[in-house]
């Protein structure tokens, strides 16, 4: 069920060489949606393509089929152009900078590609002018003219997308519909259908001209493109949106479609009379999947024309359902090649958020880079997300939502059962962290009929992968029940051979839920897996060969007595209601409107640097005047001004909490701060902040206070926290997540060395404590510069101008 022997777990990692189909084993290659490069991915992209395609591929590389996942941005055509005429700047560095944007968030999401590329390469323009020119030769493409708004203003053609106006369907009326597709109403169209057209640089309205172009003779196709979709649909079964958007199409009788736009950006067409023309985006983008493969190896044609021995999947939102059904298949037909067709297509509907609709266009929802900078942490994004996955209908993000599973599902059911388990063997005295011998647990009636259970549940995964996290959960209710009925605390007293079995069975049960949660959770499996002390190069596995989903109907089996597991830590910890509005506000709005925000806030920090190093000024000049006064004093030694920079403020990271063992209300921390070995820290916070809570997370350190004993543990630093004015609530002072481990925290405009060690007797951290505090927008400050980093402020969860001490 586990192999150690083999690196790498997919996430984001490009092997030595390039897989390539193996003859007699399932060969899979999937494709999400190719995200457009015009800004960033929100969660409901995030959902409808790359995530629900990373599962797939995470639960294909347990089972041990030979796959390959292939994504990458969308960067040619019109949506390009105009992002780059608001920012003023190039295409190309445009989709530089999305790029670079939507690999990062991916990678936070541990979105494990095994290639991510891009359609503006050389080898875009290879295989789609290859595909173009085997149309042409075959007769499936015709010439003709089309009428298109052309701005007399910006004296060019205007493209689908530079287009606006009321969207012509009826009962819609939407006034900003693009000349493509209506945001709101979902329905395709031309721009010339468009009432009240305007071309979106100028707002100009366009007037008529005739334009040549190419069209792909889709109704030629038909019979083909129809057998294809009546045999793929059932031998892959297709989600019932796709088959039903699919046949609509059909229904409605294909049209000839247009293949080429009046762009600049773009793969050029290679035909003397069109060659100031560029393929349509929706031409080229599907075969970017081809060219993306081509990227990540040179015999990419092993995967792509290799229908005998290829499955390919592909997964997208319903807005793409057409262009992957009808437009690629044709065109790949259209070529007389042997290509390999998609087998399966998986198709969400719409996540919405909180009242209204995800939009990257208005800038509405939570966006990748948001979730990221969320305390959230990313498998907690990746459970709710699928949880709410959209299948068959439109469903909602919301705030309150996101709380309930993550305090109810993930806190009390999943996290508690794997806690209570490795936390009890790893008692001393006790288990002391050595799984027990399960002797007799095949006659040991409530195992038996667990492991019968688990099994049933394990074989039902993999029948249906859509349900595969709801089953892995549902085991681990089963767990938390067994531990129940078995009174697990009361056998090790008075039946402990029994109580053997049951932790046997229990922490054989924790392994097997890191393995069917890897391919929907990847960082919560890691860290089982590292509770449980395993390698980090550990790969889960659910393979028939190695006979995993037998073992998985006797739990008891799965680690081996004798194994000694890691050290147990809370795995998730409670969002609180004060948190949750906290973040309703902040991602209120579109991302205009918190840009806006920010850039106030920026401007009233630089204020506030501006008066500081004025006040600085003054207090220099009112030394110089006192100088004489300081001759006068001999050659005695001037005590240095008691200023902030005298603090040693550090990012440090908690890598261990535990209660003082002589005082209730006290922890004793483990804290890197970056030196050569942790320090010891005593913090009076227990009755304030949960064990958890205090566990792997990073907090501003105060390193330069003289050591104190207290209770008999000698403290070596002190972890600053924020509390209100009654005392009744507590928070700590947080860094940026990215912040280095070690960075010293400064006050933007007052440089300076810090002491060794604080003097006591001088009173300089009781001088300067009154004026640390937190401000209405929860950032630390003093006075009124803001605690920083080199990676932003610090701040602290929901308490507003508090005291920090």
């Amino acid at each position: 069920m586990g192999d150690s022997s083999t690196a790498g777990n997919g996430d984001n990692l490009s092997p030595a060489s390039p897989k390539l189909p193996i003859p007699g084993k399932r060969n899979i290659l999937i494709t999400s949606a190719l995200p457009y490069v015009n800004n960033v991915p929100h969660l409901g992209n995030i959902i409808g393509s790359v995530l629900s395609a990373d599962v797939f591929a995470r639960y294909c590389r347990l089972r041990d089929y030979n796959i390959i996942y292939m994504c990458g941005t969308d960067e040619y055509g019109t949506a390009t152009e105009t992002k780059a005429l608001e920012e003023n700047c190039t295409p190309k560095q445009i989709c530089d900078k999305y790029h670079a944007i939507h690999r990062e968030v991916y990678k936070w999401f541990n979105i494990s590609f095994d290639h991510f590329g891009r359609t503006s390469t050389p080898q875009q323009t290879e295989v789609c002018q290859a595909i173009f020119k085997k149309l042409w030769e075959n007769n499936w493409l015709s010439e003709n003219t089309m009428q298109q708004p052309y701005c007399e203003t910006c004296k060019k053609f205007l493209a689908d997308r530079l287009v606006e106006g009321n969207c012509p369907t009826p009962g819609c009326n939407y006034d900003s519909a693009r000349g493509d597709q209506c945001e709101k109403c979902g329905k395709l169209l031309n721009p010339t259908e468009l009432k009240d057209p305007r071309c979106k640089v100028c707002r100009n309205t366009p007037c008529i001209r005739d334009t040549d172009h190419l069209f792909l003779e889709l109704p030629l196709l038909k019979d083909e493109l129809e057998a294809y979709v009546n045999d793929l649909s059932v031998a892959g079964g297709w989600s019932q949106n796709a088959i039903h958007t699919t046949h609509a199409w059909l229904r409605e009788g294909l049209k000839p479609r247009c293949i080429t736009r009046d762009l600049k950006w773009g793969v050029p067409v290679p035909h003397e009379k069109y060659k100031d023309k560029v393929f349509y985006v929706w031409f080229d983008a599907p075969i970017g999947y081809v060219s993306i493969t081509s990227c990540y190896t040179t015999e990419w044609e092993k995967w792509w024309k290799n229908p005998e021995n290829v499955e390919l999947y592909q997964f997208m939102g319903k807005d793409n359902v057409p262009f992957h059904t009808v437009i690629f298949p044709s065109t790949l037909l259209g070529t007389r090649e042997n290509w390999t067709l998609m087998k399966t297509i998986s198709v969400t509907e719409y996540l919405n958020y909180e009242a209204g609709k995800f939009s990257k266009s208005k800038g509405v929802g939570v966006f990748g880079n948001d979730a990221k900078e969320t305390n959230i942490p990313v498998e907690v994004w990746r459970y709710y997300l699928l949880t709410n996955r959209p299948e068959v209908s439109d469903t909602l993000f919301s705030w309150v939502d996101l709380q309930a599973k993550l305090n109810s599902e993930l806190l009390n059911n999943l996290g508690n059962f794997v806690n209570r388990v490795l936390s009890f063997i790893a008692k001393d005295p006790g288990y002391g962290s050595i799984i027990p011998n399960p002797e007799g647990a095949e006659s040991h009636p409530l195992t038996k009929a667990l492991g019968e259970k688990v099994g049933n549940y394990v074989e039902e995964y993999i029948e249906a992968m859509e349900k595969g996290l709801k089953i892995a959960m549902s085991i681990s209710g089963e767990g938390n029940g067994y531990l129940q009925e078995s009174q697990f605390w009361r056998l090790y007293k008075e039946d402990r051979p029994s109580c053997s079995i049951v932790m046997s069975t229990a922490s054989g049960l924790v392994y097997l839920l890191a393995c069917l949660l890897e391919p929907f959770m990847p960082s919560f499996s890691r860290e089982v897996l590292k509770q449980l002390n395993f390698p980090p190069e550990t790969k889960p596995s659910l393979s028939d060969d190695r006979g995993d989903i037998e073992k998985s109907k006797r739990p008891w089996n799965i680690l081996p007595a004798g194994h000694k597991i890691g050290i147990p830590t809370p795995l998730f910890k409670e969002l609180k209601d004060e948190e949750v509005e906290f973040y309703r506000e902040k991602f209120a709005g579109s991302q205009a409107d918190r840009n806006l925000k920010a850039e106030t806030e920026a401007r009233k920090i630089t204020d506030q640097l501006h008066k500081a190093k004025i006040s600085d000024a003054n207090k220099k000049k009112e030394r110089a005047t006192k100088s004489s006064e300081a001759k006068a004093k001999g050659s005695a030694s001037v005590e240095a001004e008691i200023s902030i920079s005298r603090l040693d403020i550090r990012v440090g990271l908690i890598t261990r909490a535990q209660k003082h063992p002589d005082a209730d209300s006290l922890y004793v921390e483990e804290i890197d701060v970056g030196e050569a070995q942790p320090r010891t820290v005593v913090s009076g916070l227990v009755k304030y902040i949960p064990l958890e809570e205090m566990q792997n997370r990073k907090v501003c350190v105060l390193c330069n206070l003289k050591p104190a004993s207290m209770r008999g543990i000698k403290s070596q630093a002190m972890v600053l926290a924020a509390s209100n004015s009654d005392h009744t609530k507590v928070e700590l002072v947080e860094p940026p997540k990215d912040a280095a481990i070690g960075e010293r925290v400064m006050f933007p405009g007052l440089d300076g060395k810090a002491d060794d060690v604080l003097n006591p007797k001088k009173k300089v951290w009781e001088t300067l404590q009154v004026d640390l505090h937190t401000n209405k927008e929860l950032v630390a400050c003093y006075k009124d510069l803001p605690l920083t980093t080199s990676v932003g402020v610090c701040k602290v969860t929901s308490i507003s101008e508090g005291s920090i001490r």
